[in-house]
């Protein structure tokens, strides 16, 4: 069975918080934006007056643009939201989606524009005003693609954003093609100046050049944005963070690794295998030794772990029957194996809830050897101590008069041993029927450990002939230079 140990977000860059990345996103998007409005109108105006097909076309290109950029200023807008109710991922992947619609207007623009070529070339001409307008109109939309491509980059590279990133890329690829249609309009009217003819069909050719890149660039994105919407990530992202996270020691295996990408961030869903062996305490630092080392390779990613108990090659007999007993949830002690005849026997003592009855128990305890047996096949036997656990801690009862007697007969047996200089510090406490006392017993520095031992067991024993009733009596001793400071 597995259990969730561990939900972590990678914490933003100090200098960047999530409030900032957001409208840096937005301001860029929205200048994007802009930029296409009106290079989609300064090219559609060139494209008409001078009925060039090639210019028409990057005015076309334009419009995709601007409905490409409009796209993407939405989705930044809606994808930094947090998680909802409806979202529990958050909303990151409709920037992947505006990536996908974007590749999807831009094939069908690629489509007409093929169409109209064509029919160009085969069927009729169509005779170009040839003016100075148009070719300055292409060189201002090299420069504003330059201007822009590299704005978007750049805020992609500190935001991480899919949508930027995108539009980076087919603004840059934006300048290729204008540089195509300017050729073709530059062709075309040398053809006309010099009275070439077939320099005439150099516009819907490069019309058609234009086309084929947008379709291949369409074709890219598409594939890019279709494969986040379905959770499709590198192999080699994978493979970095399995490696990553089997050098955390203490970790046996990864068992399990789910990537999932939404807008600029990642969902990572991991399954390690750790020794059974392990406490709670230990498990929790593993884990969150391994959430370090996934953002190591993915720095923003969500990181959930699960975590299944395995049995290790170097677990003796005695971890594995302390691992059934973990398994049932029970505390064992003065656990040991005997050997009788070549045989091996297990001797252990088992804490039950002192609430049980004893009927109830002993069907655990005999539960509880069956799996031991099971698990551990070279055991032959397991002889079982049923030990009571207290379900409640009681509060010790004070008892004046009672306590006072204690203390004076401890002290008055002290007096009886040379050795001991004083005895201070006591304290008697209870617990149901027993009574417990507690002291500090000063004896010379220079007393050997065997007669310091011999000193407190004869005045335990002294104690206990006058207060037989004492259940455990705990002597701390301490030399004579210590207890005068």
């Amino acid at each position: 069975m597995s259990s969730v140990i561990s939900n972590s977000r990678a914490v933003d860059p100090p200098d960047l918080s999530l409030a900032a990345i957001s409208a840096e996103k937005r301001r860029v998007a929205w200048r994007s934006m802009t930029a296409a409005a009106a290079m989609t109108l300064l090219k559609l105006g060139a494209g008409l007056l001078s009925g060039s097909l090639g210019v028409l076309s990057d005015a076309a290109h334009s419009g995709l643009d601007l409905a490409g950029a409009a796209l993407t200023f939405f989705s930044v807008n809606v994808s930094d939201r947090p998680a909802d109710e409806d979202h529990t991922y958050g909303h990151g992947k409709i920037e992947n989606l505006s990536a996908l619609t974007e590749a999807g207007l831009m094939v069908v623009s690629c489509l007409w524009i093929v169409w109209e070529a064509v029919s160009r070339i085969v069927y009729h001409r169509v005779s170009l005003h040839l003016s100075i307008w148009p070719v300055l109109v292409l060189f201002t939309s090299i420069a504003v693609d330059f201007w822009r491509s590299r704005q978007l980059r750049a805020v992609a590279q500190r935001t991480g954003s899919p949508a930027l990133a995108t539009d980076a890329f087919h603004f840059a690829s934006d300048i290729w093609a204008t540089l195509a249609v300017l050729v073709g309009f530059s062709v075309t009217w040398m053809g006309a100046r010099f009275g070439i003819a077939a320099l005439h069909y150099a516009d819907p050719i490069a019309a058609i050049l234009v086309s084929l890149l947008i379709l291949r660039m369409a074709l890219r994105l598409g594939h890019e944005a279709a494969g986040a919407l379905l959770d499709e990530i590198p192999k080699e992202t994978r493979q970095r963070l399995v490696r990553e996270v089997e050098r955390v020691e203490g970790v046996l295996a990864v068992e399990r690794a789910r990537v999932r990408r939404a807008g600029a961030g990642h969902f990572v869903d991991l399954t390690l295998a750790l020794p059974r062996r392990s406490t709670f305490e230990h498990t929790g630092e593993l884990v969150n030794a391994a959430t370090a080392a996934a953002h190591r390779v993915l720095p923003a990613a969500d990181v959930v772990i699960h975590t299944v108990p395995r049995e290790t090659r170097a677990e003796n007999i005695f971890d594995r029957v302390r691992a059934v007993a973990a398994r049932n949830n029970v505390s064992v002690h003065e656990l040991s194996v005997q050997s009788h005849h070549g045989r091996l026997q297990i001797e252990l003592h088992v804490e039950i809830d002192e609430n049980k009855k004893l009927r109830e128990a002993h069907s655990f305890v005999t539960a509880l050897e069956g799996e031991i047996l099971r698990s551990v096949p070279e055991i032959d036997s397991v002889l079982t101590h049923i030990e009571s656990e207290p379900a409640t801690i009681e509060q010790s009862e004070e008892a004046a008069v009672e306590d006072r007697r204690i203390e004076a007969a401890l002290q008055a047996a002290a007096a009886g041993i040379p050795e001991i200089i004083d005895v201070h510090a006591i304290a008697v406490g209870r617990a149901r029927d027993r009574i417990s006392v507690t002291c500090h017993c000063t004896l010379p520095d220079d007393f050997a450990m065997h007669r310091v031992h011999e000193a407190i067991t004869a005045l335990e024993d002294r104690f206990k002939l006058e207060y037989p009733e004492v259940y455990r009596v705990t002597i701390h001793p301490e030399p004579v230079t210590d207890n005068t400071r």
